[in-house]
């Protein structure tokens, strides 16, 4: 899918201009600032390199790059940056996890091509914002930055939805009572969320590193360069709220992984008590058992009820005792 975006005189007045193309006369007719390729064809590649005479890898969002390839400018003025974008993924058991996903733009004839196989919410969200508000973007840097700044701001949301989703998990941790399912359960979605905060740190550290590139490059005029200052300044406040989810994830995890213990160490318990309370009716019928000449029960008719009932009391005196000493709760 090829999308191109154009403004309207020179400046952002009522939102950005979209159209999706489908032919090549229909690209060789506009005059975009930002063009789009969501998974894009062979034929569609064609269509840019006859019309901007830009040519597109067809590894350009490989994830095997080296690092040093995802940043540089070529001899002809084309600026390459490689960036990773998050998608927060669906909870339900048929839905897609948490995700990064790669997208190469290239800078060109004030040009900005962007290079994706799905579509993203920062995208969507950028689109949005342009359709509201007046002269936010004037050229194709300013979507560059307009889309890293809506980066940190969807990481940020995202960071909100894995506290409340902290929240409603310590709900059920710190209850008095957890079961071993409902401990199983609790650990799934511990797992799910530190995914999660570890896909937001590292996507925002790219970020960084991108927004970082562009203010080295000297490629942004004097009001450009400030508002990369704030994302960065934004991406710094983010990595306390990483840390910390990173601290209650793993407080989370140490205590359910306790109330396991704790269900565990009660089945042991009772085998421990059984095999203690047996003991002494064991001795007990070993020692009548055995093939003495004068045992109790060969002379007086109460020898086997007295064993019997010694058996009983040697039975039930170590529950008592257990049961006043508070073991058996």
């Amino acid at each position: 899918m090829l999308n191109v975006f154009k403004l309207d005189n020179g400046r952002l007045k009522g939102g950005l201009f979209q159209e999706e193309i489908e032919s090549a006369e229909d690209l060789a007719q506009s005059r975009p600032i930002w063009v789009d390729l969501e998974n894009p064809s062979a034929e569609e590649k064609g269509w840019i390199r006859d019309r901007f005479g830009l040519t597109i890898p067809e590894d350009i969002v490989d994830d095997d790059l080296e690092e040093s390839a995802r940043f540089y400018e070529e001899d002809n003025g084309e600026l390459h940056i490689r960036s990773d974008f998050l998608i927060e993924g669906d909870d339900t058991p048929d839905g897609r996890p948490a995700r990064n996903v790669r997208v190469a733009f290239i800078l060109f004839n004030n040009v900005l091509f962007s290079v994706h196989d799905e579509d993203l919410p920062v995208f969507r969200l950028l689109r949005l914002r342009a359709r509201r508000i007046p002269a936010l973007i004037e050229d194709a840097k300013d979507v560059l930055l307009k889309l890293y700044d809506a980066d940190a701001e969807y990481s940020a949301d995202v960071l909100e939805g894995i506290y409340d989703k902290l929240e409603a998990v310590s709900a059920r941790v710190l209850k008095s009572d957890v079961t071993d399912a409902e401990a199983g359960e609790v650990l799934s979605a511990i797992a799910r969320e530190e995914d999660l905060n570890g896909r937001i740190r590292r996507n925002v550290m790219d970020t960084r590193r991108a927004v970082s590139f562009m203010m080295r490059s000297r490629m942004l005029n004097a009001e450009q360069f400030e508002e990369s200052r704030q994302i960065l300044r934004d991406i710094d406040s983010l990595d306390s709220h990483t840390a910390f989810l990173f601290d209650k994830i793993n407080f989370l995890m140490d205590a359910t992984v306790g109330f396991i213990n704790i269900n565990q160490n009660k089945i042991i318990k009772i085998f421990s008590v059984a095999s203690v309370a047996l003991l002494p009716p064991t001795l007990i019928a070993s020692i009548y058992g055995m093939n003495f000449k004068n045992m109790p029960e060969l002379d007086q008719a109460w020898g086997y009820p007295f064993a019997l009932g010694l058996m009983l009391v040697s039975v039930a005196a170590p529950f008592i005792y257990f049961r006043r000493k508070g073991w058996l709760k």
